[in-house]
């Protein structure tokens, strides 16, 4: 495979993740203004993770000298999606506040809450928002999309031509 056709299909990848990624925030949008599924603030931390990873990857879809910086970097943000998920269910899930939680804190320091409010208000608590779809934990759901996400990433950062 030559550079070109390794270029073309690393963007493929990071277009494809950057799809899925927007896919998932939709995903949970319909959850919570359709079905009443409110979100915490590790569900806010999350959809804003992806959000990062949908912009990182499309400017590595964009700028050919970016596509291997912007799949490790994907893969980086895809890992702290994947422990953000997991602590969800671990801890967060089984306290009643996320009140000052490392969630909490980020959501506010970056005022997400202020810039879009319809797509990071939290308006749950972590008890609250514990729910399953399918019988599968909700976050379970996010950390299957963070593994996909993670793993295509790679693939982009670790392509040779």
């Amino acid at each position: 495979m030559n550079a070109s056709d390794a270029a073309a299909l690393r963007r493929r990848w990071l277009l494809g993740i950057a799809a899925a990624c927007i896919l998932g925030v939709a995903a949970a949008l319909v959850a919570q203004y359709r079905f009443d599924m409110r979100p915490c603030p590790w569900c806010i931390l999350q959809r804003f993770i992806y959000v990062v990873i949908a912009v990182v990857a499309l400017v590595g879809a964009l700028a050919r000298p970016l596509q291997r910086p912007a799949g490790a970097l994907v893969a980086l943000l895809a890992a702290a999606g994947i422990g953000s998920a997991i602590y969800q269910n671990v801890v967060a899930a089984r306290q009643f506040s996320c009140d000052l939680t490392a969630a909490d804190r980020v959501i506010t320091a970056l005022r997400l809450e202020s810039i879009a409010p319809a797509l990071f208000q939290v308006t749950a608590s972590c008890a609250d928002a514990a729910v399953s779809m399918l019988h599968v934990p909700f976050e379970f759901w996010s950390l299957a999309l963070y593994l996909l996400v993670g793993a295509a990433a790679l693939r982009v950062a670790l392509r040779r031509a």
